[in-house]
């Protein structure tokens, strides 16, 4: 990962990934509006997933600044980053959803 492509590549996993796990936890959202709990937990799940497999990509990248092979911040990894948090708050937010749900019922 010492050229600009290899940072390039690693933010466009990052971006793939914690998108679909945003979308997963969109879909738990509406299935929990919707009273489907469970199907809303295994979407939390599946996002979950996802969403790992970005942090993991992410984690790689400090572990590269962190031991002196400097990363590029360029634009492309601003964006990875903010999708990564807003990843990160879409779960959030449907893990209250569900919780509001599962007392509603």
């Amino acid at each position: 990962m010492d050229d600009i492509e290899g940072t390039d590549l690693v933010c466009f996993e990052i971006i793939s990934s914690v998108g679909a796990a945003r979308s997963s936890f969109i879909e738990a959202i509406d299935l929990a509006a919707e009273g489907d709990v469970e199907a809303a937990k295994a979407k939390v799940t599946e996002g979950a997933g996802f969403f790992s497999a970005g942090h993991a990509k992410h984690a790689e990248l400090i572990q590269q600044e962190a031991s002196g092979d400097h990363v590029p911040a360029g634009l492309l990894l601003i964006h990875a980053e903010d999708q990564l948090m807003s990843a990160e708050t879409f779960q959030i937010l449907a893990e209250k959803f569900i919780a509001l749900a599962e007392h509603a019922a």
